[in-house]
This record gives structure tokens, sequence and C-alpha cells, in this order.
């Protein structure tokens, strides 16, 4: 949630700015989501404890995506009644604060995977896998409910606003003590995976090289180091293009809550849009990167084109004669 200190209504043009920067993006996560769902469900050759993770988390995303585009109205106030405000405050709420919560599950079930592989089944996170799930929903649910428990500074006259649902220190607790820690967290988890990767790198090039003692790099050694740069490309892209303007929209918001004349409410309002949306495509690099999701769907695209190319008529052949053997022609 990146809400904005501002009061008053909508105008056209802040209006047409949230439609065609919410709409876009939330179709996209939500069709992208539901590809990769299916693909995962309709294949029978993925580990258990993983997909799952994955699946609990694409279908939060997809939550996330549906939410989107009604995150930059909380900034305006309207004459919505107290049920109905405080819905359109805390479910979207609830559904970000579930997605990063899905998303730090399965950034800790790939680190203690890759970190520990000799004892990784002796982990809760992969003993107790619908008791990890159950927590990274209701966890973020026990905390977007607050303020509808009581805490919130809604008054018998009060109009809808998130300044009514929200108070201060409820959002600073939130993006300060939730939010940031767990973009850090993630941060920090793939930072150590790739550290164990390289490490794995440099012990099998050493195999390598003792194998083919006095010559140059193989060309194992080299696909493998350009595998890794790759990796690490992706990532530092990945949290350029995603978290860093998510980051930055909440950096805005606070700045928001402290002084709200001195941010331009277009500026807050873009950020909103961009940041949560950038954030919600995380889950879909993931997905899209992975061949193991996406198996399923390559497969039955082979079938059609296999399929498009016997129904296609052959071209007609035509065989030429040859022309008779000189021994074979008739003496004039």
């Amino acid at each position: 949630l990146t809400p904005m200190n501002v009061s008053g209504d909508a105008g056209g043009s802040s209006r047409l700015l949230i439609f065609w920067l919410s709409g876009p993006l939330s179709v996209f996560i939500i069709l992208a989501n539901l590809f990769i769902i299916f693909g995962i469900l309709w294949s029978r050759k993925l580990p258990g404890a993983t997909s799952s993770f994955f699946l609990s988390l694409l279908f939060a995303d997809l939550l996330a995506g549906v939410a989107l585009p009604f995150i930059p109205w909380m900034q305006f106030e309207n004459s919505r009644g107290y049920h109905s405000c405080f819905f359109t405050h805390v479910a979207p709420n609830y559904f970000f604060l579930a997605f990063l919560a899905n998303l730090l599950a399965v950034h800790y079930e790939k680190y203690l995977c890759i970190s520990y592989p000799l004892h990784y089944r002796r982990f809760w996170v992969h003993r107790w896998v619908p008791l990890c799930l159950l927590l990274t929903w209701t966890l973020p649910l026990l905390f977007a409910c607050l303020p509808v428990l009581g805490w919130n500074q809604w008054g018998p006259s009060s109009n809808c606003s998130y300044k009514q649902i929200f108070p201060t220190a409820y959002l600073y607790l939130e993006i300060y003590g939730f939010l940031i820690p767990s973009i850090l967290a993630m941060a920090f988890m793939s930072t150590q995976v790739l550290r164990v990767a390289r490490r794995q790198l440099q012990e099998i090039k050493k195999v390598l090289r003792s194998v083919h003692q006095g010559q140059g790099p193989s060309e194992l050694e080299q696909q493998l180091e350009l595998r890794h740069a790759k990796c690490i490309a992706s990532l530092s892209l990945i949290f350029l293009a995603c978290w860093v303007p998510y980051v930055a929209g909440l950096h805005v918001s606070v700045l928001a809550i402290q002084n709200h004349n001195s941010i331009d409410s277009y500026t807050v309002l873009i950020l909103t849009c961009v940041g949560s949306g950038s954030a919600a495509v995380v889950p879909i690099i993931l997905g899209l990167s992975n061949r193991q999701y996406t198996q399923f769907w390559r497969d039955v695209a082979a079938k059609v084109c296999a399929g498009c190319r016997v129904r296609l008529p052959s071209p007609p052949t035509f065989h030429s004669t040859p022309p008779p053997h000189s021994a074979d022609v008739p003496p004039s």
C-alpha cells in the first residue's frame, strides 16, 4: 500500500492517468498469472513443496493484480459508508501484504534448498508446508485487519479516506516494519544464493582443470561462467526495474504524509501505479524464466505446430523423364 496525503475529488486527468497506468498492468498481471498457474497445475513432473509455495505466490500475485487499479483511488476522499470504505482500503492492502509474504516465503525456501541441500528436508519449511502457507496468508490478514479491529481514526461524520482508515503510526509500521525489511531480506537471500552458486562453480572449475591439465578454459567452463553472469545480470535488472520504483514510491508516500504540500499529486500517483505494478511483475518473471513451469505450454505449442505441418498440403513434385541413353537410340 502506498498512501498519499491528498484530499479532493479526482479530476478527469487523474482518472485517465489511473486508467492507462493501472489498467493494462492489472490485465497483464492477471492473465500472466493464470497462464503460469494452469501450466503448473496441468504438469505432473513438478516437485511438491516448491510448486506449492510458488502456486500460493502466483495466486497472491493474481489478487494483487486485481487490487492494483483500486490502490491509486485511496488518495481521494468520497462519501462511501463505513463498511464499503473499510473494504475498499483493507482488502487491497491485505492482498499486497499477502503477496509480499508469499514472495518472502518462496525466497526463503529457495535459500534453504540451495544453501543447505543435505539438511533441507529437516527444516520445518519443507516438513510443514501447509502450516507455512497458512502463516503467509493469516499473518498479513491479522495485520491488515487491525484498522477494522479499532486502530483507525473513523468518526461519526468522517468521509471515506485513507487518513481515516490507516493512522500514521500504522502506515509507518507497515512500511518500515514489514515492507522495506521484507525487500531487504529477499535481496540478502538472493545474494547468498548467488554466492553459493559461485562457490560451487569454482569447485567445478577446479575439477575440470585437474582433468584437462595444461589446457585453457574448456567450453563447459565458459558456458558455466556465462550462465552465472546471466543470473547476476537478471537479479540486478529485476531489483532495479521492479523494486527500486516500489521503494521510491514508499518513501515518497512517507514524505507526502509528513508534508503533502511539497509533493506533487501526479508524482505520487505515478509512483503508486508504476511502483505497485512493477513489484507485482516479479513472480511473473520468476515463473516465465523457469522452464519447468512453462514446459506444459511449450509441449502444447509443439503439438499444435506439428499438427499444422501435417495439415498443410505438400507441394506437388514434378518428375522429369530422363533422356534416352545413347545406346538405346535407334540408328538413323
